[in-house]
């Protein structure tokens, strides 16, 4: 602006210097500018003496000092800097603001452990009868309706069985039950995670098994309080009854669960809630129902009490928890199987004898007592050989029959061979796990065909 209003002065000062350090001294002294003032008039180009591009100076100079009179005002009255500040928050709000994605939780700890970076998601735990295991997400099942063919749950090896499909959650923990009587523990997240039809881990990748030591038995449990149970069961006929809080802490391992006789195996476990009713079977077609109540609670250690009293070369084949919805499936070593509505079977007192399961005169023609479950109508079935043949049906293809008949075919062994055990997969364990669900009537085929 000095330079436009005195734009002649500024020419002749300019043209009568020698050079241009000489032209700067002369301009700073003669019109009292700045250093960085004299090199721009220096350096202004010639089109700015144009009459609009002087008019464009000029409206810049009171921008300018319109900014620096209101920036001045701002510095000389807090208040109006704190307002400016909340002004630019608000807009910063409107423009990047979204919904909060952290979480605030009052029972925050500094220490964060591996489960606290773990969703808790619904998940279904398979386990072949070969050993192999997996975790898959419960919404990889599909659980289809009537007539549907079913999809595939497990590459099996050489017709290796899935045998156990628990419904868990990925922060439960997984107890295993060997058949030398002791317990393992794994948190679900832990077992390695796997697509529906991949083959899954040898289980004692994760569990440290001894040799010739096989699970029997497994559960997922949420919580280990003494409002729940854990109902072991030996071939023999021992039962123990033990408060879940004794297995919170299991070494890597393994605990004693139960103690045995020489020659006893720890067949079977089972999660009760303190109210329920247990049923035992054994091979030569004898059934025992009572309260679970009748069981004493034990030490962790203790060798249990008698279940049921076994006449002489009897064994036990099945514990289960009574479904007053369900039906009691008995499959024999020759294949012949049948379904009795639990009311049939009277609870009785432990420590007894209990009452015919299937027709005691034909035990020569049909076999002994391969294996029995508590079931519904909708649950699938897999029927095992001992030379692995295998046969997949549904509960309610099975024929219902009275207590002491001796039912009808499933499968028909070949010579030599006999059924060595059966596998349920529970239609309503894979709805509380969250399978999905088909439109239609009727429930699941997630077991492969």
């Amino acid at each position: 602006m000095i330079a436009l209003t005195n734009i002649d002065a500024v020419i002749k000062t300019i043209r009568q210097a020698e050079d241009a350090e000489v032209a700067k001294d002369n301009l700073m002294k003669r019109f009292k500018l700045s250093d960085v003032q004299a090199q721009a008039i220096l350096d202004m180009q010639l089109r700015r003496l144009a009459a609009l591009e002087r008019q464009k100076i000029e409206e810049e100079h009171k921008q300018v000092r319109a900014t620096i009179d209101y920036l001045e005002d701002l510095l000389a009255h807090p208040k109006k800097i704190l307002a400016l500040i909340q002004t630019d928050l608000k807009e910063l709000a409107e423009k990047y603001g979204d919904d909060r994605r952290t979480r605030i939780a009052a029972e925050a700890r500094e220490d964060i452990h591996d489960e606290d970076l773990v969703a808790d998601e619904a998940v279904l735990i398979s386990l072949t009868e070969r050993g192999y295991i997996k975790r898959v997400a419960a919404s990889a099942f599909r659980l289809q309706s009537r007539g549907g063919r079913g999809v595939k749950g497990h590459a099996t090896k050489d017709e290796d069985e899935v045998v156990m499909l628990i419904p868990a959650r990925s922060l439960n923990t997984m107890l295993f039950f060997s058949d030398k009587g002791k317990v393992y523990s794994e948190r679900v997240y832990q077992i390695p995670d796997a697509d529906r039809a991949a083959k899954g881990v040898p289980l004692v990748n994760i569990l440290s098994l001894d040799a010739n030591e096989r699970v029997t038995a497994a559960m997922a449990v949420g919580s280990f309080t003494d409002k729940n149970f854990c109902i072991m069961m030996t071939e023999r006929g021992r039962i123990k009854r033990v408060k879940m809080e004794e297995f919170a802490s299991v070494r890597p391992s393994g605990l004693i669960a139960i103690s045995l006789e020489e020659g006893d195996t720890l067949g079977w476990a089972r999660l009760t809630s303190g109210k329920d009713e247990i049923i035992v079977v054994t091979e030569r077609g004898k059934a025992l129902r009572f309260h679970e109540n009748k069981v004493r609670s034990m030490g962790r250690q203790a060798a249990g009490v008698r279940g049921i009293r076994l006449a002489k070369g009897d064994q036990v084949t099945s514990m289960d928890v009574v479904d007053k919805d369900g039906s009691l499936l008995v499959v024999t070593t020759k294949g012949f199987g049948k379904l009795t509505l639990l009311k049939e079977y009277i609870t009785k007192s432990r420590a007894t004898g209990g009452v015919a399961t299937i027709d005691q005169k034909a035990l020569k023609e049909v076999g002994k007592i391969a294996a029995a479950r508590v079931v519904h109508k909708q649950d699938d079935l897999t029927i095992m050989t001992a030379n692995g043949v295998t046969i997949r049906l549904k509960v309610k293809d099975v024929k219902q029959a009275g207590r002491a008949t001796k039912g009808v075919h499933l499968i028909k062994p070949q010579e030599g061979d006999s059924v060595a055990s059966i596998a349920r997969i529970s239609a309503e364990d894979l709805k509380k796990a969250g399978a999905q669900m088909e439109e239609g009537e009727g429930a699941s085929e997630s077991q492969p065909e």
